[in-house]
């Protein structure tokens, strides 16, 4: 049950919704009633998956440009482009950076980023996050 508690949480937390996985990551180590590996893996993949749900909503999201309700106006999307092609696919290495993260992760699709190349940098980013707190959280 915990490991799934982690694994949605985690990946919500990857989405747009304003959520934090990282204490319940912190929380479950605390504990000390579960494997560590375990949680770190339920962790990142939820999280790596949050992050492929948002890529496919940007690969998606411009089919709906045009609409009333789209929240983003045509200079907007254009400024959000122009920053991710002037910066390149290396952003996706802030992809565990809150508030950032997932709209970077969005833009990545709208910008039809190849899907192994941001998997590859999304893991990483994802997967080093929760390796560097699961070291803090050993080390004090």
């Amino acid at each position: 049950m915990a490991y799934a508690v982690l694994f949605l949480s985690a990946f919500a937390a990857a989405t747009v919704l304003p959520l934090q996985s990282e204490a319940v990551l912190l929380a479950l180590l605390a504990k000390g009633h579960h494997s560590a590996i375990a949680l770190l893996f339920f962790a990142s993949l939820g999280n790596i998956l949050g992050a492929c749900v948002n890529w496919y909503l940007g690969l998606k999201i411009e089919h709906y440009k045009d609409k009333k309700w789209f929240p983003l106006s045509a200079q907007q999307m254009t400024r959000a482009q122009l920053s991710y092609q002037k910066y390149g696919y290396w952003t996706l290495l802030l992809s565990w950076v809150p508030i950032i993260g997932d709209p970077i992760t969005l833009i990545a699709g709208l910008l039809k980023e190849n899907f192994a190349r941001f998997l590859l940098l999304v893991s990483l980013a994802k997967v080093g996050r929760y390796l560097f707190l699961y070291g803090i959280f050993y080390l004090l």
